[in-house]
């Protein structure tokens, strides 16, 4: 099958004055329709900002120097800005690991959804009916009265649910969904996660579910694919790498999860 993203040989640079580095370095790897592939390492591994450079979102001093983003067929990197951004939202949307950042605490969380439906094309009265479709999919209960609340009348759990809705307001392909749960306790965790699985199959999504938890990778993802200092070590099914992690980080960070060698 012809990959739905295919990254590659990709290397982005943060340059200061008198130094340079690589916060990516020749990194490839792909994505099939359908599939969950889980990018995996510790902080400063070069996860995030892998996903801000497939969706054109670095800002200075992150440059992409080198390397090609294959989406449906389209090299993004070469995109011009209009074309862009009808694919962010449109073909491929991100859910952020902190909702209370990411959402706007000025606008009810119903507009902020159907923001990202009318400037993809969606006639309002349509965006209105849509909005409480997708915060019952994410298993927000009174969904209408629910949309017109701020996101400071929400529990994090139900803000996360509100980004997710977002997320999938267009029917994109292919969400990247980045340390999605990072922010709240494992109970709610738990629930976050097992509904994004769920919301993949119904939606028939690809998701790229970046994380340092191999819990959590153990779980949802098909494949994995490990990072280190902005390189990938390691990539494979998610059993073969959990059973025989070939190299010593991957070893490492498998050894770090109660119970993970015995699954």
């Amino acid at each position: 099958m012809t990959p739905l993203l295919d990254v590659r040989r990709l290397t982005v640079v943060f340059e200061r004055p008198g130094s340079a580095v690589k916060a990516v370095d020749d990194l490839s790897f792909s994505i099939q329709p359908g599939e969950t592939l889980g990018l995996v390492g510790e902080s400063g591994s070069g996860k995030s900002v892998t996903a801000l450079a497939i969706l054109r979102l670095l800002q200075a001093p992150g440059n992409v120097t080198a390397g090609q983003v294959l989406f449906e067929g389209r090299d993004l990197l070469q995109l011009s800005e209009p074309d862009m951004r009808s694919v962010r939202g449109g073909r491929i949307s991100l859910i952020f690991q902190e909702p209370m950042t990411a959402l706007n605490p000025t606008m009810r969380v119903g507009d902020q959804i159907a923001e990202g439906l009318t400037s993809h094309g969606v006639e309002k009265n349509e965006s209105r009916r849509r909005v409480v479709e997708l915060l019952e999919a994410v298993r927000i209960s009174d969904a209408a009265t629910r949309a017109r609340d701020y996101p400071h009348q929400l529990s994090g759990g139900m803000r996360q649910r509100v980004m997710i809705a977002i997320a999938l307001a267009c029917r994109p392909p292919l969400v990247i969904a980045d340390e999605p749960t990072t922010a709240l306790d494992v109970t709610i965790q738990a629930q976050v996660l097992e509904m994004l699985g769920e919301l993949k199959e119904r939606f028939n999504l690809a998701l790229l579910l970046i994380t340092h938890d191999f819990g959590v990778i153990a779980e949802m993802a098909d494949r994995v694919a490990v990072m280190r200092s902005g390189q990938l070590v390691e990539e494979g099914p998610v059993r073969q790498i959990l059973r025989a992690p070939a190299h010593e980080y991957t070893q490492r960070l498998v050894r770090a999860v109660p119970g993970m060698s015995k699954r």
